[in-house]
């Protein structure tokens, strides 16, 4: 009987490491991908009803209306004015609120359910799971520049000159997006695993959206004779900053505090990192998972 050595397992060769041309032939691939998972999310958005995209116009005006009437003229809200623009109007700031925080709301809940939504074609097709949350967020965010579009036409029939600040505003766009999509990668991958966050993030959104001075102005709080601590709280939150932000482009017609859009970057880049960690650890079971 003869005894044979064991032989040891052969190495696979190292794999050649893609060349530029290749490397930029997978990104535009993916680019591509995004583009036509883009497409598809933003015309299946209102397919099949009669209104088509002017619910993308509708549903900000009904609720502008719906809050106006309750805060204004139930509640007689203190109108803010504008600092320097003069601006004096309820509804449009309101309406300079509403818009982010519907494009904050729509695009985080939208994420949330997106590769659960896509788990038919995840688990035929082989691609970057990232993608699909991408194409999610710019559908939301091409949604968006139709309702802020809207808005901008009627600050300027209320003699409020935005233009000039459409720069700074294109800024405020994009740290918001930025914001969207690192808390979409994470969101969306977890509730793969965890189907409850769908739930809790209704919640989580309806308790953020009063904690939030989207339809009242900060100043409220401070006439009201709320704490210092509790005041504390709310500018720790970075959708207040981010409100601030906003408003003040939109409304006071000036660049906002430079603490408020440090605050609101930094938040973006930290939502960034942390997503995209969160999605490269968790993807690999996605398609056993859904």
């Amino acid at each position: 009987m003869t005894s044979t050595a064991p032989t040891e397992a052969v190495p696979p060769p190292p794999r050649a490491p893609l060349s530029a041309a290749g490397r930029a032939a997978r990104w535009g691939d993916a680019w591509e991908l995004t583009r036509a998972l883009t497409r598809r999310e933003i015309r299946s958005q209102y397919k099949g009803s009669a209104l088509g995209w002017l619910w993308s116009l509708v549903n900000p005006l009904a609720m502008v209306g719906t809050y106006s009437l309750v805060f204004k003229i139930i509640f007689r809200a203190p109108t803010p004015e504008g600092d320097p623009s003069g601006l004096e109007i309820y509804s449009l700031f309101l309406v300079t609120g509403l818009i982010p925080w519907n494009l904050f709301s729509a695009g985080v809940t939208g994420c949330a359910g997106a590769l659960v939504g896509q788990a038919a074609l995840l688990s035929k097709v082989y691609f970057p799971r990232s993608t699909v949350v991408v194409a999610k967020v710019l559908a939301v965010a091409f949604t968006s520049l139709i309702e802020f579009a809207v808005v901008l036409v009627i600050l300027l029939i209320a003699g409020n000159m935005v233009l000039p600040w459409l720069p700074v505003a294109a800024m405020l766009f994009g740290l918001e997006l930025a914001m969207v999509l690192g808390i979409g990668l994470g969101l969306s991958v977890c509730n793969v695993y965890f189907r409850d966050v769908q739930y809790l993030l209704t919640i989580g959104l309806q308790l953020l959206f009063y904690a939030t001075p989207v339809i009242y102005p900060m100043t409220l709080l401070v006439e009201g004779g709320v704490s210092q601590r509790v005041l504390d709280l709310f500018n720790l939150n970075p959708l207040t900053r981010l409100m601030d932000c906003w408003r003040a482009v939109l409304y006071d017609l000036r660049f906002p505090a430079w603490g408020d859009v440090a605050y609101v970057a930094g938040f973006a880049a930290v939502c960034l990192v942390v997503g995209a960690f969160v999605f490269s650890r968790l993807q690999g079971r996605l398609v056993e998972e859904l």
